[in-house]
């Protein structure tokens, strides 16, 4: 009996531990909503960080077209996906869904996405396609 008490104490400790980081490892969500046509979009984020540095990024003197994030968008909804079917990269790469090109999201949704993945890239360092675009960052 004595023996299984140390033990018991240690497990305890360790749960407890690993308990204290999950919560660390929360992320909050941020939401984009946009209205078009009566039909409501929305994307959400789970890495608080993200919203800040979108914040600081957003100039409309470096803004591009519509066109410009959507098409960019699509090359890297794409390549996410099939980072997160080939299950090599663990649970970042998780699925994109419901990004389709012939769909109008707006303009701010496109453009937060378009920096969503630019804040992956250049801010994680985390690898998405080759061959993005250059896009100058804060």
């Amino acid at each position: 009996m004595k023996k299984v008490i140390p033990v018991l104490i240690a497990i305890l400790f360790v749960v407890a531990c690993s308990t204290q980081k999950a919560a660390k490892k929360t992320k909050r969500a941020s939401n984009v909503q946009i209205e078009n046509d009566s039909t409501e979009y929305a994307m959400e984020t789970f890495d608080g960080k993200f919203d800040s540095w979108y914040e600081m990024q957003k100039s409309k003197a470096t803004d591009r077209s519509q066109e410009y994030y959507e098409q960019w968008n699509q090359k890297y909804v794409a390549a996410w996906n099939a980072k997160a079917a080939s299950g090599q990269y663990g649970s970042f790469f998780e699925p994109i869904s419901g990004y389709e090109p012939n769909i109008d999201y707006g303009f701010e949704l496109n453009h937060r996405l378009f920096y969503y993945f630019q804040y992956v890239e250049n801010i994680l360092k985390i690898k998405i396609m080759d061959g993005g675009p250059h896009v100058l960052l804060h």
